[in-house]
């Protein structure tokens, strides 16, 4: 347990700062598992809105400082990859 004030504040700081980025992460998933669901369907219409819904929400999850860009230029990439295969065969 913290002893003093201001540790008191960090704990509370980073309470609130874990909600905020697990909540981010989860979005983040969410539509991430949406994306690679539709391109496995087929799904041309859905497949690239949740796509693009994915990479705003990971774009801002680099300008929080939630995750690493390198992390989300990895996840970006594989999305556009998996996007661009299914419109390629299905053109």
């Amino acid at each position: 347990m913290p002893n003093s004030a201001q540790a008191k504040k960090r704990l509370r700081q980073d309470a609130k700062r874990n909600l905020r980025n697990r909540i981010v992460k989860s979005e983040i998933k969410t539509f991430t598992k949406k994306a690679l669901e539709a391109i496995e369907s087929n799904d041309r219409e859905n497949a690239v809105e949740y796509t693009r819904i994915a990479q705003v929400k990971l774009d801002k999850a680099i300008k929080k400082g939630t995750l690493h860009r390198s992390t989300v230029a990895r996840r970006k990439s594989l999305l556009h990859r998996r996007l661009n295969q299914m419109l390629d065969t299905t053109s």
